[in-house]
Formats: C-alpha cells, structure tokens, sequence
C-alpha cells in the first residue's frame, strides 16, 4: 500500500519495443511447435520436420517484424500529420483552439472561469499547447510515437528465440521423443511468458500461465490430430 502523501508511478504502456518483444516470444513459440507438431502428425521423418521448422521461424520472423515496422510507422505517421495539423491551428486560430480546451475542461466537469483560465495559461506556451491539445483530442503522447525499427528488430528477435525452442529436439533428436519434447518444451515456455505478462500487467501468474499453457495445448492437440489425419488419409 501506498503511505499518505506518496505518489505511485505507472508503468510505460506504449513502450512498442517491449511489447514486441514479449508478445514475439509467444506468438513464435505458439505458432512453431503447432506447425512442427501438425507435420511430425502427418510424417514422422525429421529431416522434413527440421525444414517446416526452420521455414516456419524465418517466415514468422520476418512477417512480424515487416508488421510491426508497417504499422507502427503508420501509427506514427499518422500522429504526426495531426501535430502538424493542430500546430498550425493553435498558430492561426489561437482564440478557437482556446476555447475548444476550454470546453473539454468544462465537459469535465471544471468550472467555466477556472477552465477558461488554465486553457489561457496552457495556450500560452506554443509547445505546451500542443503537446496538451494532442493528449486531450488524440489520447496520445507526442513524446512517446515509438521506434519502428527498434520494434521490428525486438518483433523479428523475440519470434525467433520463441520459435526456435520447440525446434531444439529436432536438431538432437527425433521421432515419439522428440515430438514429446518439442511438446512439452513449447508448452512450459508459454507459461514462463505468461508469466512475465503477469508480472507486467499485474495479473495472477497462475492463471495466466494456465491460460497460456492451455491455449498452447489446444493448439498443439488439434495441428497434431489434423497433421495425423491428412498424413492417414495421404498414404
């Protein structure tokens, strides 16, 4: 608990980079032991297994990142188009940019004197105007647009790690071992990273573990039993 008088402090939600990271992890750890599990399903040969999953991390990888990168740019560019945009509003229609402040504070509930008073002192300060108008109207933090380069590297790193770990036991290994391995591998790792989203977000780390572990099962279970049922129905 907090102690009277002190301040807490709120974690950074629009860090992209780190979101990333930690979501490139799952998605490659997901998305890789179903497709080496939905081929070890149909065929069992682990030089065809090694291939999907290898082909699987670098496709994945690369897909993450080009989206990350694609839409966090756009994100950004969309941003600051509507900082230029309101710049040039505050530096032509002072007086209307004014009262618009004003009346977000009073749709707050802030007296219409007091209101009117700190959207004068705020418009004063062309920086702080801005900075202030893009918060209220656009919900975000100039401050804060992100990197998309970092984030595409952080996306394309993280998948990969994420996917190359239900890949280990078929680099040293294969058949009902290895497709064991690779299971249970992947399965366990996902709760480590529901873990750390956990820890993030303040979340129970038991259950959301468990939910990860779940979601990671069910995905496991059904490319498998498809893998086995199309490589049945093929031979």
């Amino acid at each position: 608990m907090l102690g009277r008088g002190a301040v807490h402090k709120h974690r950074d939600v629009q860090d992209g980079a780190a979101r990333a990271a930690v979501f490139g992890i799952s998605d490659g750890l997901v998305s890789n032991v179903s497709l080496i599990l939905g081929i070890a399903g149909a065929s069992t040969d682990p030089s065809i297994i090694r291939v999907a999953g290898i082909s699987g991390l670098l496709a994945g990888a690369v897909s993450m990142a080009a989206g990350e990168y694609v839409s966090l740019q756009a994100q950004k560019e969309l941003v600051e188009r509507e900082l230029l945009i309101e710049k040039k509003s505050i530096d032509t229609n002072l007086e209307a940019e004014t009262e618009e402040l004003k009346s977000i504070y009073e749709e707050r509930g802030i007296d219409s004197d007091l209101a009117e008073e700190v959207a004068r002192q705020i418009m004063s300060n062309s920086e702080i105007a801005l900075e202030v108008h893009v918060r209220e109207e656009l919900g975000v933090n100039p401050g804060q647009l992100g990197n998309p380069l970092l984030a595409a590297a952080s996306s394309f790193v993280s998948f990969s790690f994420g996917a190359f770990v239900p890949l280990i036991p078929w680099l040293i290994g294969e058949g009902n071992s290895a497709i064991w391995t690779s299971a249970i591998m992947g399965i366990f790792s996902t709760a480590l990273v529901g873990g750390v989203l956990a820890r993030l977000s303040g979340r129970s780390v038991f259950k959301t573990s468990t939910r990860q572990m779940l979601v990671a099962a069910a995905a496991c279970s059904v490319t498998y039993l498809i893998g086995s049922l199309l490589g049945t129905s093929i031979t």
